[in-house]
């Protein structure tokens, strides 16, 4: 019941979800008719590519990845807003109800992990039926693993909005801070810029962020069949391949080894964990404590 709460306010209005995707369909439309064909040249430039070659699909796939990673970062700051409203004019309702403190928590954590999974699918269905429409479909097998991708990435998104919130002491704080993070989570997630185009120091801090990864992911799953496909009919080598995948943060380099799919999650995985643990330790030390 609790958690269809917190459903039933994010859902009842619809500026929630109006806001939760108005950015993302802006970078969309920015994309397809200003910056697409301008990047394409770009890389046909410097990778040699032959005109005849297409990599719109490639290039179109790399950035809405970037965009779906986004979402779930986005919907999620607006689905803990609920548990600020609680946490500082609802809570001496709630805490003279026989519902016990933890119990409550784990309610505003599950229900705004499950918002940014849902709206995160939401967009996903809506970029991939546009690539489909354009001739790139993918395969039931990554299907499965975006599916999975997407609920890791709602939860480690999750877990980082909760450490904000229980860092917050006021709700304009947390309003603040929820700003700055949606200000920059599109260029670390790559969207607007691509990750090679960045000063080394600013890689390097992008790789350590680890919702990076999560875009690195949906990346994999959407852009590397067709990537590996492109570039077998061209002239470029396997080096060249890898500094495509390494610039558009496909795949993240460390010393001599590249990141992988599963490294990636593994990444978020343990980050999601020690998020998550963070939040709960601050928050039963403040005035809403979980008990």
């Amino acid at each position: 019941m609790l958690i269809k709460r917190t459903f039933m306010i994010y859902f009842r209005d619809k500026q929630n979800i109006i806001f939760s995707l108005s950015a993302v369909f802006v970078m969309i439309g920015m994309y397809i008719f200003f910056l697409g064909s301008a990047q394409e040249a770009f890389l046909r430039q410097v990778f040699g590519l032959d005109p005849s070659i297409d990599i719109g699909s490639v290039m179109t796939s790399v950035v809405f990845a970037g965009m779906i990673a986004s979402t779930s970062v986005t919907s999620g700051m607006i689905g803990l807003f609920i548990f600020f409203y609680d946490k500082t004019r609802a809570a001496k309702d709630f805490l003279t109800t026989p519902v016990s403190r933890r119990k409550l928590m784990l309610s505003y954590v599950a229900g705004s992990a499950l918002i940014g999974f849902l709206m995160t699918m939401v967009l996903a269905a809506v970029c991939l039926a546009y690539l489909a429409l354009n001739g790139h479909i993918l395969s039931a097998q990554n299907l499965i693993k975006l599916i999975f991708t997407a609920l890791l990435t709602a939860a480690c998104a999750n877990s980082l909005i909760f450490l904000i919130s229980a860092i917050a002491k006021t709700e304009e704080a947390y309003g603040s801070l929820c700003s700055v993070v949606a200000t920059i989570i599109g260029f670390m997630m790559g969207v607007y810029i691509p990750i090679g185009n960045f000063p080394e120091a600013v890689q390097m801090v992008l790789r350590m962020f680890p919702l990076s990864h999560a875009a690195s992911m949906f990346r994999q799953i959407m852009a590397d069949d067709a990537l590996y496909t492109i570039f077998a009919n061209s002239t470029a080598t396997s080096q060249e391949l890898l500094e495509f995948r390494l610039f558009f943060g496909i795949a993240f380099q460390y010393g001599n080894y590249i990141s992988t799919f599963w490294f990636s999650a593994m990444v978020m995985a343990v980050t999601t964990i020690v998020l998550y643990s963070l939040s709960l330790i601050i928050a039963s030390k403040s005035k809403y404590k979980v008990t």
